[in-house]
């Protein structure tokens, strides 16, 4: 019902993955949450407007990304608060011993807590609520052991306050998420100048908006450099890329498609933007990008690429979850009226001899990959499956809901 209130095209990852986040925390926030087993409900709510959301545009794999997350978020958010409570209850438990075991309290407390961070890394807030909400936890077990009634109610207390807290830390921990979507781009420049030097040449392909404020902070702080670009045939977004490139006041050459392997010896650095990036730190990219990696690999130019942690996909290319490629509209290569020529009007089924496949994207594997740039910094791609472990549950590789696992 939430996800079908309003129709609208949502063009391209970071607007699609931060309206997919918006959307999930707006089901969080509806969800009522029972008094036992909280967590499941919010990921059975998240994973039932999840499965929607992908089904309906498979290829984006952003939208898949971001619902693991949220589902990695409630997960890591229950752990913190389940170890906050164990935490406690072992400090509240050894309070009424010796003072020399208020020592082992407090080491157990600690290894609970440093746990419960290392496990959480996606969100190092969680480390700090875990060390904030400690002594109310604490509290809780001390206040409540002086009778039966008062026991009892204050444990049913304290799991309406638990449940109120999970869905409280989960919204306030996906609002940093969405943040984190917004600025992705700012946070990817921030690290041009340490990639782009004096007197370079770069080569992109296609349109970028990563790249192009990528390109544009590298010349704020003052470097000067070449940029090529080639144009991105069918659909030329290179095009747009260079006249917001000159536009910005770089030096730009546009090339087409096809000769980029001519021009490559005169290039220092391949960047460019990705579709996606695989957990095996394989990309899917426009179409096109695989010549441009094995021209770079050819003449032994770095190629790097620049992709926002939402971009990141748990997956492997050879998932079946995966959906690599789509089919765009002929017209972009050849115009209707054309190509009704070529259609065989003297057969009985009018089928046509001229067929035109216009696929979306190319896989790029990591062995073609020098770099990758993301938010959270530079990483090599065989370090991406380590990275991406850290943003997702394995139990969330797959988006389903327990109760249609079984139909």
């Amino acid at each position: 019902m939430v996800a079908h209130g309003r129709q609208c095209k949502i063009e391209g990852s970071q607007a699609t993955a931060r309206q997919n986040a918006e959307l999930l925390r707006s089901v969080i926030s509806q969800q009522r949450v029972p008094y036992t087993n909280q967590a499941g409900a919010l990921i059975d709510a998240v994973k039932a407007v999840g499965e929607q959301l992908i089904a309906a545009n498979p290829v984006e794999l952003a939208v898949g990304n971001i619902v693991r997350r949220v589902l990695h978020i409630i997960r890591e958010e229950d752990l913190s608060l389940t170890t906050a409570a164990i935490g406690g209850l072992n400090l509240s438990a050894v309070s009424d011993d010796e003072n020399d075991d208020d020592r082992d309290g407090d080491s157990t407390l600690s290894a609970a807590a440093v746990a419960a961070a290392a496990r959480s890394t996606l969100r190092p807030p969680s480390l700090q609520t875990l060390l904030e909400d400690t002594p109310v936890s604490a509290a809780v077990p001390q206040t409540s052991s002086s009778g039966g009634d008062s026991e009892g109610k204050s444990k049913s207390a304290d799991k309406s306050s638990r449940s109120r807290k999970l869905k409280h830390d989960v919204i306030e921990a996906v609002n940093e998420q969405i943040a984190d979507i917004v600025i992705c781009h700012e946070q990817i420049a921030e690290q041009a100048v340490e990639h782009i030097h004096q007197n370079e040449v770069i080569l992109t392909l296609g349109s970028s908006r990563t790249v192009l404020e990528f390109l544009f902070a590298a010349k704020e702080k003052k470097r000067s450099f070449r940029v090529f670009v080639a144009e991105g045939a069918p659909r030329y977004q290179g095009h747009l890329l260079a006249k917001e490139l000159v536009a910005r006041g770089l030096q730009t050459t546009l090339i087409t498609d096809s000769a980029v392997f001519a021009m490559i010896s005169r290039v220092n650095m391949v960047i460019v933007g990705a579709h996606a990036v695989m957990a095996n730190g394989g990309v899917i990219a426009p179409v096109g990008m695989n010549l441009v990696a094995l021209a770079a690999q050819k003449h032994a130019v770095p190629f790097v690429v620049l992709a926002g942690s939402h971009k990141l996909c748990p997956l492997y290319p050879h998932n079946p979850e995966v959906l690599l490629n789509e089919l765009r509209s002929p017209s972009e290569l050849l115009d209707f009226g054309e190509f009704s020529d070529c259609m065989d009007f003297g057969s009985g089924s009018g089928s046509p001899l001229l067929h035109v496949v216009n696929p979306a994207f190319d896989y790029v594997p990591p062995k073609l990959v020098s770099l990758f740039i993301t938010d959270a910094g530079g990483h090599n791609p065989s370090y991406m499956y380590r990275l991406i472990a850290d943003y997702y549950s394995a139990d969330d590789l797959v988006v389903q809901r327990r109760a249609t696992a079984g139909n």
